[in-house]
């Protein structure tokens, strides 16, 4: 999927002959499997009570493979699997689902030789691991990825403790399996105390080919969503609202061409959701002693899911995020998006068991596991929670929109008479284009508000560093997630077939839990983590002040199931320009009614929470519907770097090369 570079580094390859011809064609069977997933999801939320784990029929608790030590041999192979009744071919490290847990230790050197044994390129990325560039695994952008029947040896310091992953960075192989849990043990002692731990993988599996899927999605993005509004949901609008109200909201989302149902693009219709690669009707199993505390690290491997966890009758206490150590907050549900780690303590003190639920934030089903003293003894399975609707705040209009006429906002107008299109010629002579950055020092110092309308298009960061002083930024640790620098602005970039909506009045996503949890706590008392808890448990390293705010724009048009930032999808796009460094500040503003979960590769994304003295840092960010967040990233690592949306069917467009450099020299 993504381009091939040399990149003048040389690779460590070692010959060798592949295992095996290609299996991966695999025939599809999506009315079946929404049946299997209805199916045992109703069977199993209708028992009320505690039962013998003998009522199902082929439970049996999966243990995944832990290795520890300094050097490891990892095969990439086939294997067979039969997740629904129907035997498939998943894409494998080790020939396990997931792949084997690798356990390392701060301090130490590690050397891991990966096999390619598929008849085509692979590679392995380790998710959040601080390392070199040329160990991180990005075909096209690290490195040139491992080609079939070939070893590639990485080789790198382990500076850091937690929990993290692997998984492939090759075309849709993550889809199909290839992931892994990391554990780093710290080398000084763990300050979180616990007694027995467990990795809970959670994941998507489908039945069909990814590239299928994909296909599908891009003829019609509605495709796997059979939840659209009907007639019956219309008749209860007009009773809520009035005829008048009910038919204009109808008539704005219908020349939107989106729906307020559209909550995930994959759902359970194809999808079976795993917790360490157990599917729901067998159930993972977690033992523990009464009196223990437990440690389960959370990590969300799913290519398009996210899920909102919770064990009921067990309060959690959230340790660590993103494998960062935080300072403890007790939570009775947390959302988990695709590619974020959390790790949680329970304490349950009786001979008991507790399902360890993680339903899809759109509802279409779940993975679920069990917590027990006995073996023998599973818990009730709770049901769902109720399918949320998208509504105004999820588009960028603010909250408060219940005196608006929403009839009269014409399709999310915007004027447009003060951009410069693509065909005008751009006069720049008053702006420095220096490489990625626009250099804003022509402007008028003490100007009131800045005119950006004679900025042109191309995929540039806006650097706000010479709008006056740096001393207008936010301050560090507050940025613009607390009211500074929310000046939201559209490049000429972002207006044109691949971009659908703009927000212009964009929310806050510090606070929001996400949609489909915003009531818990007044519904349920349910209290639902934020990213507003977060704070780290140890004191910012980098204290300085960001230099300059970068605003980037996640884009798309969802009905053509196009996905972009800024407006440019990734093979049109130039890099973001970094200086070795520096410390600057991004200010994502999510343009669509999809979460995006980004991914920072190489660095860190200390997330801006209020407390500049206690920063957390985070290797992912996900960015509501409609919402706006803000990070600072310390450019430390030279190099070229992947940064991307992890939604495996989002990144193909919704991606940037990130290059650090000193003065354009890497």
């Amino acid at each position: 999927m993504f381009p091939t570079v040399k990149t003048g580094r040389k690779r460590r390859f070692y010959s060798q002959t592949p295992a095996i011809e290609s299996t991966d064609v695999l025939p599809e069977g999506g009315h079946a499997r929404r049946r299997f997933v209805l199916g045992a999801s109703s069977a199993l939320a209708l028992t009320a009570m505690p039962f013998p784990r003998s009522l199902l029929a082929a439970a049996a608790p999966t243990d995944t493979k832990t290795i520890s030590g300094n050097v490891f041999d990892l095969d990439i192979d086939y294997k067979q699997v039969n997740f629904t009744g129907r035997p498939r071919v998943a894409t494998t490290v080790n020939q396990g689902l997931p792949g084997p847990t690798l356990r390392w230790k701060e301090g130490e050197r590690v050397t891991l030789r990966v096999t390619n044994r598929l008849p085509h390129l692979s590679s392995i990325h380790w998710h959040g691991a601080i390392l070199p560039e040329d160990m991180d695994g990005v075909p096209g952008v690290s490195f040139a990825g491992i080609p079939a029947g070939e070893t590639f040896e990485y080789q790198f310091d382990v500076v850091q403790n937690g929990t993290y992953w692997y998984h492939s960075h090759s075309g849709f192989q993550e889809q199909t399996g290839l992931y892994g849990a990391i554990i780093i043990d710290p080398k000084e002692p763990d300050p979180v105390l616990y007694d027995r731990e467990y990795v809970v993988m959670l994941s998507d599996w489908t039945d069909e080919e990814p590239e299928n899927l994909y296909a599908k999605l891009k003829k019609a993005s509605h495709y796997y969503n059979f939840n659209e509004r009907t007639a019956g949901d219309l008749w209860q609008d007009v009773k809520e609202k009035g005829v008048v109200q009910a038919w204009k909201d109808r008539a704005m989302w219908n020349r939107m061409r989106m729906s307020q149902t559209d909550l995930a693009d994959v759902t359970g219709y194809t999808y079976t959701f795993l917790m360490n690669g157990v599917t729901p009707d067998e159930g993972w199993t977690g033992i523990f002693q009464p009196g223990e505390k437990v440690r389960l690290r959370f990590i969300n491997a799913a290519a398009m899911t996210l899920f909102d966890v919770r064990i009921p009758g067990l309060k959690m206490t959230v340790v660590a995020a993103d494998g960062q150590n935080v300072r403890p907050v007790p939570v009775d549900e947390f959302r988990v998006a695709v590619a974020e780690t959390y790790d949680v303590i329970v304490e349950p003190v009786e001979e008991a068991a507790f399902t360890v639920f993680a339903q899809a934030s759109d509802r279409s089903g779940y993975a679920r596991g069990t917590l027990t003293s006995d073996p023998g003894l599973e818990a009730a399975v709770p049901a769902m929670d109720p399918r949320p609707l998208l509504g105004h705040e999820d588009m960028g209009m603010g909250a408060d929109h219940g005196g608006h006429d929403m009839a009269e906002m014409d399709d999310m107008a915007v004027d447009h008479s003060q951009h410069v299109t693509a065909e005008q010629p751009m006069d720049h002579s008053q702006h420095v284009m220096n490489e990625q950055l626009m250099d804003h020092s022509q402007h008028m110092m003490n100007e009131p508000q800045f005119d950006h309308s004679q900025h042109g298009g191309a995929d540039r960061a806006i650097d706000h560093s010479q709008h006056g002083t740096t001393s207008s930024l936010g301050k560090a640790g507050f940025g613009s997630n607390f009211g500074a620098g929310n000046e939201i602005y559209h490049r000429e970039s972002e207006f044109g077939p691949g971009v659908d909506m703009r927000a212009d009045s964009p929310q806050n996503g510090l606070h929001d839990p996400g949609l489909g949890l915003r009531d818990h706590d007044r519904l349920y008392g349910r209290r639902v983590l934020t990213y507003a808890d977060l704070r780290n448990l140890y004191p910012t390293i980098d204290r300085r002040e960001p230099s300059r705010e970068i605003q980037l724009h996640l884009t798309g048009n969802m009905n053509r199931y196009m996905w972009s930032i800024n407006g440019i999808p990734f093979a049109d796009a130039q890099p973001l320009e970094l200086e070795f460094g520096e410390r600057v500040r991004v200010v994502l503003v999510n343009d669509t009614m999809m979460a995006h979960p980004i991914h920072l590769h190489g660095m860190w994304s200390e997330l801006e929470t209020g407390d500049p003295d206690y920063i957390p840092r985070k290797h992912t960010i996900i960015v509501q519907p409609g919402s706006t967040i803000s990070y600072l990233v310390t450019a430390d690592a030279m190099g070229r770097w992947a940064y991307h949306c992890h939604l495996l069917y989002h990144m193909p467009g919704m991606m940037r090369e990130v290059r650090v450099s000193r003065g354009g020299q890497s």
